[in-house]
């Protein structure tokens, strides 16, 4: 019965106690209340603490169950998979390695740009390796509360021991994605909450033995590795670091079929591999959205299969967000189509097919556009290249002084670009200055050499689209009307008007 009522009692006990030692004993009580009120408070900031750090980390730490992925199923990243396959051999083969005396590693560092499938490369190594597979996020480990994050990273490294012996395997690979929430460069300062979960995590990779069963592989993921700390980075715990690039265009072409084996696409007419050239720039993770978009669309248009059209609005979507209502005047309209026809005139004379869709349609902030075409994935630029890019972003802002003789805001974005370029240009030697560190520029000497190139380059264009005034005057009624010309159709009205 006591142990039942037991808490009800004494909390009815002590009360009346205290009044009989205060009123009957004479005893002054109230150093007694105090004294008894600090000590509960500082138990149950005490038992407050403990929960929190025990079922933070519990909660935090807990894996879910995650679905089998194999390298096959991961495309346009052929030379990471490669790397980090025969980093995993080294779990696999146990016995060759050991043979040539060779260490295993503790721990693989995937960089670079969002999107880029770091996530599916861990799920992968885990599957390869036949492992058990935990996955975090650095973000889950900081806290307010001192000793949370280091108590969250022992009870991931022990749940994988765990979890591994429980289902009888040899290894266990822990994934913790954003790895610079935790591992950033420290600075000195004390008590610091990342600071410590930094420290734990150093520990536990140290004390990763080779030897041991199960043994644990660490990956992280980052799109910051200059942000890391040195402690990490240096072999004994991140013993690799894998760089997953956004894909070529063969790697597009991949991802693309990937994931379209399960949707119905017009056989007769749809062809990804023109996707994957006006896809340039895009990660993973967004040529995935354009196939997942370009089935919205065929779904909201009650098609019986996904046509060219649809994957061409779904790049666009993608690239610049869905279509608005925003509803423009005609001189406006016009305008906006004159500036357009101007970056598409001044891209196909400055770099013959490179256009592939020029757009009098409002998506996201801007009211019209050209989606470019690069022929070849280019990763060096020449000094003529990237003039001819300048040529092309001035493009609008000429065209709308040639016909109004003046310009709108609508070109206050490329002229940003073109700014862009020119410092690129100063950075990399390509300008009269030469060889010259940013740093010792001034902003007046920035501001007459940018001048000085925008200024003759605006010249050029100018001229070249003069030149070609007869095109505007064809293309712009046919514009103004279809509101979309694809790249073929423009070409022909430019060689029809040349």
């Amino acid at each position: 019965m006591f142990k039942q009522y037991g808490k009800e009692i004494v909390i009815g006990f002590v009360p009346v106690f205290l009044l009989f030692l205060q009123f009957i004993m004479g005893v002054n009580t109230i150093p007694i209340v105090l004294l008894g009120a600090i000590v509960g408070g500082l138990l149950f900031m005490a038992r407050s603490r403990g929960h929190l750090a025990t079922v933070g980390g519990e909660r935090k730490t807990k894996s879910r169950p995650v679905k089998p992925m194999s390298f096959d199923q991961i495309g346009g990243q052929e030379r990471a998979k490669q790397e980090l396959v025969e980093a995993l051999d080294f779990l696999v083969k146990v016995d060759q390695i050991s043979k040539f005396g060779i260490r295993p590693m503790k721990g693989i560092l995937l960089t670079g740009p969002p999107g880029t499938g770091k996530t599916l490369l861990a799920k992968a190594a885990a599957q390869y390796t036949d492992s058990i597979y935990l996955g975090a996020s650095g973000s889950e480990f900081v806290e307010m509360y001192v000793g949370v994050g280091a108590s969250r990273i022992r009870d991931l490294f022990k749940e994988a021991r765990q979890k591994a012996a429980k289902q009888n395997k040899s290894s266990a690979v822990i994934f913790i994605d954003e790895i610079d929430v935790i591992g950033g460069k420290r600075d000195g300062g004390q008590q610091r909450e990342y600071d410590q979960t930094l420290n734990q995590l150093l520990t536990e990779l140290d004390g990763i033995h080779t030897s041991d069963t199960p043994r644990i592989l660490l990956i992280g993921a980052t799109n910051r590795k200059e942000m890391l700390d040195s402690a990490l980075l240096r072999p004994g715990r991140f013993d690799r670091h894998i760089s997953v690039d956004l894909p070529d265009k063969k790697g597009r072409s991949h991802i693309l079929n990937i994931h379209a084996k399960n949707k119905p696409l017009d056989s007769t007419e749809v062809n990804l591999e023109k996707i994957a050239e006006e896809s340039f720039g895009f990660s993973g993770a967004q040529l995935e959205s354009v196939m997942n978009e370009a089935a919205i669309y065929a779904m909201r248009e009650d098609s019986e299969a996904i046509s060219q059209r649809h994957l061409s609005m779904a790049i666009d979507k993608v690239m610049m967000g869905e279509r608005t209502d925003r509803e423009a005047t005609k001189e406006e309209r016009e305008r906006v189509a004159l500036h357009e026809l101007g970056h598409a005139i001044a891209a196909e004379l400055v770099r013959p097919g490179s256009v592939s869709q020029v757009a009098l349609l409002p998506r996201g902030q801007a009211l019209g556009y050209v989606r470019h075409n690069p022929q070849d994935d280019k990763y060096l630029y020449t000094k003529e290249f990237l003039e001819g890019q300048i040529m092309i972003a001035l493009g609008g802002a000429a065209a709308e002084e040639m016909f109004y003789g003046d310009r709108s805001t609508g070109s206050r974005s490329d002229f940003d670009q073109a700014m862009n370029i020119v410092r690129s240009m100063v950075e990399c030697g390509l300008t009269e200055l030469g060889i010259i560190e940013s740093s010792m520029m001034t902003p007046d000497k920035w501001a007459s050499i940018t001048r000085t190139i925008l200024d003759e380059l605006m010249i050029r264009v100018k001229e070249l689209l003069e030149s070609n005034r007869e095109v505007f005057t064809a293309s712009l009624d046919v514009l103004t009307i279809e509101e979309t010309l694809s790249g073929d159709r423009f070409r022909q009205l430019l060689a029809e008007a040349a």
